[in-house]
């Protein structure tokens, strides 16, 4: 029996993963999180901005971090900053909360057409980790410096797109019982989390020597195995 309730994104059949109308769901999502006092900021700024942004927090620790610094470092002066972000905690939310959503999207699309409930989840962790890898500072600034007491506050720390994602990755696998139904929901989300995050710390702790991508080999059998059904 299903322990927890988790809503779908879409279907789950074999012919198709995720529909068009569950990638809209998922953009919508996207949307949702994303902080609308950034979204009127000029790409051009951004993409001068959020680099920067993200280097140095991942370098850094937070409290190290200025405006000022961030503005020498952009060439985008402090009022502009300032009148999208009314402070560097802000800054560094709305950033992250924009990039965590763009993976929402890119494991939604990813997963389409897919049928096996294991390569799923194998996609999902590979994704997740391809992104960061491919968004400098992120995963530092995400996992190591952010201040998690503070993000906790903000609505956009709970990610009900990647929720919705995995949720649907649950469901496939449930109704085609290939997971133990003795394993909730919950459990499995966390286990998700968990995995990312300490390939995280591994990897900044073994100075970035590789691809945050190439370690999902390293453990996803372990995680399988955990939550698969039992073999007889």
């Amino acid at each position: 029996m299903r322990k927890s309730n988790t809503s779908p994104l879409g279907k789950t059949l074999e012919e198709q993963t995720f529909s068009p109308e569950s990638l809209q769901t998922v953009n919508c999502d996207m949307n949702s999180n994303t902080d609308k006092s950034a979204a009127s900021l000029p790409d051009k700024q951004k993409n001068k901005l959020y680099p920067i942004v993200l280097e140095l927090f991942s370098t850094k620790d937070f409290h190290q971090v200025s405006i000022r610094e961030i503005s020498k470092l952009s060439g985008i002066s402090t009022t502009t900053i300032y009148r999208y972000y009314p402070s560097k905690e802000k800054l560094l939310f709305s950033i992250l909360d924009e990039k965590l959503s763009e993976l929402a999207g890119l494991v939604a699309m990813h997963l389409q057409g897919m049928e096996s409930t294991r390569e799923m989840f194998r996609k999902l962790f590979w994704v997740t980790l391809n992104h960061y890898d491919s968004v400098p500072g992120m995963a530092v600034a995400n996992i190591v410096t952010a201040p998690m007491h503070a993000w906790m506050e903000e609505g956009s720390y709970r990610r009900k797109d990647a929720y919705q994602v995995i949720g649907s990755i649950i469901d496939h696998g449930r109704k085609h019982r290939e997971i133990d139904p003795n394993i909730t929901d919950e459990q499995i989300i966390d286990l998700y989390f968990m995995y990312c995050h300490r390939q995280i710390q591994r990897w900044c702790y073994r100075r970035k020597n590789t691809k945050l991508a190439e370690t999902v080999g390293h453990f996803f059998d372990v995680f399988w195995k955990t939550i698969s059904v039992p073999s007889a």
